[in-house]
């Protein structure tokens, strides 16, 4: 079994043969597909993009160079020709050092879960992953705001505040939402760490930040058509939803009874 790459070693493996500059999560799509990394982490785009952006901001003589928003090359790919020491440190120290803002407020967020998916019960688990392969999270404890949905229309807005993400929804299975909705999405604030764990939530916001969060919240859950692009603040720290494993044992049980049942 081939041992791991460093996550710095699989970056410049990816950028060193890519054609064009790539943004850091297709950087971590192709490290995965490639299979240059099985240990990946909760968080495996997000520490791409941090080892990018802190080399860059860091090192004297960094190899990458920031071509757009979360955009990165390896120099000589970038510039079509190698170049010093010296030209190189003169890049690395212009290139803005931009690891994705929205880190400062909405830290994660899922679309569309499925309500089936998830094994309710007072404290349930809202398992997503950033990428496939990635460790799961559960969001349980998630902070922020929520949507309901039937079908794809909303029918309801609510905020997690005092009472955790789960606990919230766990509510609405047999409150007075508890037959009208099949799908939900989340913001959340909490930050969520490469272990898979959630941290604090900060005591103070940005009054800058807030208003592209904003706006990229509303854009996701709305969808609006004149909109030609999803909220930017948005695009990193999607987590798809990952069933609960319970949900596949429970079928797995029932199969078994019910083929007991018929001898």
């Amino acid at each position: 079994m081939a041992k791991d790459l460093t996550w710095r070693d699989a970056i410049d493996r990816v950028l060193g043969v890519a054609a064009t500059p790539l943004h850091y999560r297709d950087i971590t799509d192709r490290i995965i597909a490639d299979g240059l990394r099985r240990n990946l982490g909760a968080t495996p785009a997000d520490t791409v993009g941090a080892l990018i952006s802190a080399s860059i901001k860091h090192d004297a003589a960094s190899p990458y160079v920031r071509v757009a928003k979360g955009t990165y090359a390896l120099l000589p790919a970038a510039t079509g020709k190698l170049q010093s020491n010296k030209r190189q440190r003169s890049i690395s120290a212009t290139a803005p050092d931009e690891t994705e803002e929205q880190y400062a407020i909405v830290t994660s967020f899922g679309m569309f879960w499925r309500r089936g998916a998830v094994q309710w019960a007072a404290s349930p688990r809202l398992f997503g992953v950033q990428q496939l392969g990635a460790t799961p999270v559960d969001f349980n404890k998630q902070l922020g705001i929520y949507l309901l949905y039937d079908g794809r229309e909303v029918i309801y807005i609510g905020r997690t505040t005092d009472r955790p993400l789960g606990r919230r929804l766990f509510e609405h299975t047999f409150d007075r939402m508890a037959t009208r909705w099949d799908r939900f999405s989340w913001f959340g604030l909490l930050p969520v760490f490469d272990s898979g764990k959630l941290g604090a939530l900060p005591n103070a916001y940005d009054a800058v930040k807030m208003i592209p969060a904003l706006e990229a919240i509303l854009i996701e859950a709305l969808e609006p058509r004149q909109n030609r692009k999803r909220g930017d603040d948005l695009s990193a720290v999607e987590f798809m939803q990952h069933e609960d494993p319970e949900i596949q044992k429970k079928k797995v049980r029932d199969s078994l009874e019910a083929a007991l049942q018929k001898l």
